[in-house]
């Protein structure tokens, strides 16, 4: 039966050439290394929150009056609510670790250099997506916890002059936080931010797969290849074939990242769910100490340090565009690191810098 059925695809797709070409033919560097299935593993972590994401919606009530209720009988009385509740609220943290560690190995490896620029801009923007898929998802459960983090981020564009009210205001639906922006972020969460990811992933995979993967800086068994004025895809004769041997790499570190999540789930099940994420939301009473979460306290503890609003905004503003332009401002050729000391620097520096701040805000 499954022959008749492979011979019955062989004639009409020539399933036999996708898997020469697209599998077991296509060639992978030879001294590639684990980091480079961490894009992957995002892709994975994604589906785990659609799927997640799609069990909750059956059960989950966007109004400000039942939404906390619904999520407490998602946790409590549906048959297995709690363990995709979980699932889906440590893969959204994991899946943030997820991407920017690939974004970080992809700077340290110089993956970002001509000719794989716009794939470098592809992914910037994915890693800004799933921030914002995280901030429009946090406001869901509408408890005490996502109701006053909601009210200080969406006061930020406050101090930008002019436009400030405006945005601020058409991100609340109302002069504060209220059933209409639980509304409206749903609405983003649930239909906007899904189709852009899947488009930029469109993108980044067309750019991956046309270009050719970048063989690492490190340990190379042969000269690095030089992109030209004319496009050439970049194969790897002497490298291994994807499949099996580099499918197999990924699929252990898919296996290692819901390890870590059940493990997650298992011992540390209030990580990242504070006492006040299990309190409805209340609008007259301001907690005592409400921060954002891990991968925003970066940015929560640089407006905190900068006295002037409006320019705390102006200086991230401007990181960020650093950040997505930074194949067309990095030309050199060289793309081993360690041979590049003051990049090395500034690379440790960044690190440095973003991990201090995590921290500074977390114990201010």
């Amino acid at each position: 039966m499954v022959r008749k059925i492979k011979d019955w695809l062989e004639v009409r797709i020539g399933l036999a050439e996708i898997i020469r070409t697209q599998l077991t033919g296509y060639m992978v560097p030879g001294n590639i290394n684990l980091f480079y299935t961490l894009g992957f593993v995002a892709l994975a972590a994604f589906f785990s929150q659609v799927a997640t994401g799609f069990f909750l919606l059956i059960y989950y009530l966007p109004h400000s009056e039942y939404a906390f209720r619904s999520v407490q009988d998602i946790m409590s009385r549906v048959p297995y609510g709690w363990l995709f509740r979980m699932m889906h609220a440590v893969g959204s943290n994991l899946m943030v670790a997820t991407v920017v560690l690939h974004m970080l190995s992809v700077s340290y490896m110089g993956s970002y250099k001509k000719p794989r620029e716009l794939t470098w801009v592809a992914g910037a923007f994915m890693l800004f997506v799933t921030l914002t898929f995280c901030l429009s998802g946090y406001l869901l459960p509408w408890s005490q916890l996502s109701y006053w983090a909601t009210t200080i981020v969406t006061s930020i564009p406050a101090a930008i002059p002019y436009a400030g009210d405006m945005i601020a205001g058409t991100l609340r639906g109302g002069e504060m936080v209220s059933g209409a922006t639980l509304n409206r972020f749903f609405a983003i969460h649930v239909i906007l931010l899904p189709l852009l990811l899947i488009f930029l992933f469109g993108i980044h995979l067309f750019l991956v797969r046309r270009i050719g993967v970048s063989s690492p800086p490190f340990g190379r068994t042969a000269p690095r290849w030089r992109p030209g004025t004319s496009f050439r895809h970049e194969d790897h004769p002497d490298g291994h074939p994807f499949y099996p041997y580099f499918v197999q790499r990924e699929m252990m570190m898919v296996f290692l990242y819901f390890a870590a999540m059940f493990f997650i789930i298992a011992f540390l099940p209030t990580l990242f769910s504070p006492d006040d994420a299990n309190t409805p939301a209340d609008p007259f009473r301001t907690p005592a100490h409400i921060k954002p979460e891990w991968y925003f306290l970066p940015f929560y503890q640089l407006l905190k340090l900068i006295p002037n609003k409006l320019l705390g905004i102006g200086i991230q503003a401007l990181l960020a565009a650093l950040f997505i332009f930074w194949p067309f401002i990095d030309t050199r050729e060289e793309d081993n690191i360690l041979k590049r000391p003051r990049l090395l620097a500034l690379f440790a520096a960044v690190v440095v810098s973003w991990v201090i701040l995590t921290v500074w805000g977390r114990y201010s």
